[in-house]
This record gives C-alpha cells, structure tokens and sequence, in this order.
C-alpha cells in the first residue's frame, strides 16, 4: 500500500532550493526538514516554504533526527558518500545529486551500505529524464535504430565563476573536480537508451591551455575525454569541459544503431533522425524536436527547471518506494554512470591505456 505522505529533508540547499519547489508539486510528499551550513540561506529557504525554525539544522546528524522518511542530499559531491551512507544507517531512504562519489573506495561504501541496510538509494540523474531522451528510448525500444554499436556525449558547460571567485582569490569546491569525473550527464541518458554498461575506460586531456595559472587544480583541465567499451561491445566517447568558452552551453547526444543513427541540435533547436528503409539516402533525415519539456505534463512538472525531468525522477522515485522496488537508477546503476569516469581519469592522467572498470551487483 502507497504511503499517504513521504516526509522528506534537504540537504543543501544552494541546489536544493531547486528541489523544495519540484518535490512540491507532488501531493504525496511534504517538505519537513532542511539542512545547511549557511544560516542565512537555511532561514531564508525555510521562511519560503513555511518550516517552524526547529526544523531547520546546521548540523547534519542532528537533522537525520528529524521525523522524516526520504533524504534529499544536494550537498556538494565530497559530501555525498558520507552522508548517504549516515542516512541509510539512520532508515532513511536516499536521492543523491550525481555523481555518487569521488573515488571507487567511497562508490564501494555506499554500496555496502544499502545492501546491508535494505534501504532505497537512487541517483538524481536528471538529463536521463529529459522529454527527448524518453522519447529516443521509444524508437530504439522499437527496433528503430538497430543495434546501437556506438554513441557520443559531449557536455561543455563553462562555469568558471563556480571554481574560482577572481576578486578574492578563494577556490569553490568545484576546483578539485576534474571535467570527466562529472559524466552522469552523459553516461547516463546514453546507457539508459543502450540499456548497457561499461567494462573498459580510457581517457586524455588536453591541459592547461585556457588557464594556465590554476595547472595545480584539475577542475580547470581544458577538456577532458574518455572512451569506454560497453559490456555488449559498443564504443561510447564522452567530451567533458568546465572551462571551454563556448555558450551556450552544449549538451550533445549522438548515437549510431545498424539501422539508422539520432542527435539532439548541437545548438540547441531541432535534432536528427535518419532510420534506413523509412527515408532514403539521398534525401538524408529528418529534423526532430529535442525538448526537455514534455507538452503532456502538468503545469507544475516545470517548476524545478531542466525542462520537467526531474518531476518524472521524482514520480519514479516515489513509485519505487510505494511499490518497495528498486528505483530505476537505484545504487548499482548509479555506480554505472559514476565509476567510468573515475577510471577514465585515472587512465588521462597516467598512461592513456585501457583500464577495466569495475562492475557493482547485487
């Protein structure tokens, strides 16, 4: 039987913020709790949305304390294997901003953790859920493409600002994050729409070319690319940068079946479609529509931005609970969209050889 409410508690809230006015719209969650080590920003959240003061906390194991069932972490990503871990300890199920972890070792922990606890643990990847991709999902499952032997992402998003404030010289957490450890935006819709996983990573970077003065902080690496050999023997190539100066920023998905290949507008605006034997060669494809808004979703699915993905993440998250299955992108597929990068940096900054990425089950 559905639980009537799902009290759920934020944890940071610079990004959760977002997450208070998504999980909202939806009638069977109530917002009891939040979290931050800003006061100013914990009171000025909780004054929003109408939380008493004794349920706002600076201190995250005092927050754990709190009468709710779900815990949202937004915190930044150093934070989240610990506290994952802290929370599913304390019967709290989890929805975790990506990438679950910084290293194997803490992927390792996190997955020791809800196995031995039992509770509900899912990713919060949300491009996965962009009205696009769950409309490619259709074709392919349909046979459209054939099958899929290889496929890009690229993600070039500039926010140099969120690394390092030039005025005061102080770094932000983002600045010992290197570009390709940040790959759920890609990994993830393209293994959801292949329904498969990596075995094998390599990666290179190309440097310090745009800022050279910050070579000992790796969140400033040019670009940073990885290659990965999927478990059904398909080839996936990602391109990660944080600091490239190209606007807007790109978010790019290609991938190529035996029947035919796909691609969302490099510039945003319509993708392409060609399927062999429903158009010809010479004509070529056919523009389609990449919206991450889907026309049939309720007003209130737009309220957390990126389009109304992540009101569909929250739905299945929820559906998941309810029904006591696992969440679509429960911890074992988390690490599937989390752990390629890691190896693949590790390969960029050694030898640039193969390397074998380890596989989590249940």
């Amino acid at each position: 039987m559905a639980k009537a409410t799902w009290n759920l508690g934020i944890v940071g809230l610079r990004r959760g913020r977002g997450f208070v006015r998504v999980f909202d719209a939806h009638p069977r969650v109530e917002v009891a709790a939040l979290c931050d080590v800003d006061e100013e920003r914990l009171a000025e959240t909780g004054e929003a949305f109408e939380l008493p003061e004794d349920r706002l906390y600076t201190d995250f194991d005092s927050f754990l304390d709190a009468p709710i069932d779900i815990v949202m972490i937004a915190t930044p990503i150093g934070f989240h294997a610990e506290q994952t871990i802290k929370s599913v300890e304390s019967g709290k199920h989890v929805l975790c901003e990506q990438t679950a972890a910084y290293t194997i070792e803490d992927c390792q922990r996190i997955v020791d953790a809800v196995k031995r606890t039992g509770i509900a643990y899912m990713m919060a990847e949300n491009y996965t859920y962009y009205h696009y991709i769950r409309e490619w999902q259709k074709l392919i499952e349909q046979g459209k493409l054939g099958e899929i032997f290889y496929a890009e992402g690229e993600y070039v998003h500039e926010i140099v600002d969120l690394l390092f404030d030039e005025e005061t010289g102080t770094y932000f957490w983002r600045h010992e994050r290197p570009p390709i450890w940040y790959c759920a935006h890609c990994l993830g819709p393209l293994l959801t729409l292949m329904d498969d996983r990596i075995v094998k990573a390599c990666g290179s970077h190309s440097g310090f070319h745009r800022m050279p003065e910050q070579k000992e902080h790796l969140g400033f690496l040019d670009m940073e690319a990885g290659l990965f050999r999927t478990q059904k023997g398909a080839l996936i190539k990602i391109l990660r940068s944080q600091v490239a100066p190209r606007h807007p920023t790109l978010v790019w998905y290609c991938l190529y079946g035996t029947r035919g290949q796909i691609e969302n507008g490099r510039a945003g605006g319509d993708g392409l479609l060609y399927i062999e034997g429903e158009m010809s060669q010479k004509e070529g494809g056919r523009a389609i529509k990449c919206s991450t808004i889907d026309p049939a979703a309720p007003e209130e699915a737009r309220a957390g931005g990126h389009g109304t993905s992540e009101y569909y993440m929250i739905r299945d998250f929820l559906d998941a609970l309810d029904n006591n299955t696992r969440p679509p992108i429960d911890v074992m597929r988390s690490m599937d969209f989390t752990v390629p990068g890691i190896v693949a940096h590790e390969s960029a900054m050694s030898d640039g050889n193969w390397r074998d990425v380890p596989l989590f089950d249940w």
